[in-house]
């Protein structure tokens, strides 16, 4: 994709964060990695409204160009596609079920093979840390080590992927897995997968699709 298109696309998928109902009013983030850094949505806008010319562009050293100041997460994506270079996008969401699980510091287990979506046996929880931090993004970075996604305590969910479309589409199916998992554990504790059928399972995922 184009740089000249990209941040239409970063608006595009912050909107669509909204009416997929991940996000509500300005809560969450959207970025893709491009040529000079990288391409996130502003600080303190209604993610629904946010429009192309709106978009900043943040270099790797945190400086930043544009009118508006970046997200105040700008330093998870950055630190990020530092740490991972096959990562070109990165979705951070505040949708409801991934947030009651963050809340009780709840990893998502291996209830069903499709925890594998996210690249391994689980779906681990990031420690918690004020929002804006660098070490916030320290221990988001180590939950999503060998992983695509990870929970965010008492915060969110961030999903990756090699593009926006695929990074949206990871936010998606977490949340769809926490809202499974929430749901299961009111009637008891759910059968877990073993290791030998998650490592099917990731075997499977390795050449299906887009994963």
């Amino acid at each position: 994709m184009s740089e000249t298109t990209l941040p239409a696309s970063v608006a595009e998928i912050a909107r669509l964060t909204v009416a997929e109902g991940l996000n509500r009013g300005s809560s969450g983030n959207v970025s893709a990695r491009c040529d000079s850094g990288f391409l996130v949505t502003p600080s303190g806008l209604p993610s629904a409204a946010i429009r192309p010319e709106q978009v900043v562009r943040v270099a790797m050293d945190g400086s930043c160009t544009g009118p508006l100041p970046p997200s105040s997460e700008w330093r998870i994506h950055r630190d990020i596609y530092q740490a991972r270079p096959e990562i070109n996008a990165v979705v951070h969401v505040h949708s409801p079920f991934a947030v009651s699980l963050a809340c009780l510091r709840r990893a998502i287990p291996p209830f069903h093979y499709m925890v594998a979506v996210a690249g391994g046996q689980d779906i681990r929880c990031a420690g918690y840390a004020i929002f804006g931090s660098q070490a916030l993004s320290d221990h988001v970075l180590a939950a999503l080590e060998g992983r695509r996604a990870c929970l965010m305590a008492n915060h969110g969910l961030v999903a990756t992927g090699r593009n926006l479309d695929l990074a949206l589409a990871l936010a998606i199916e977490v949340e769809s897995l926490c809202e499974q998992y929430w749901r299961a554990s009111l009637l008891g504790e759910p059968v877990l997968l073993s290791e030998t059928e998650m490592a099917e399972a990731l075997a499977k995922f390795a050449g299906y699709g887009q994963h």
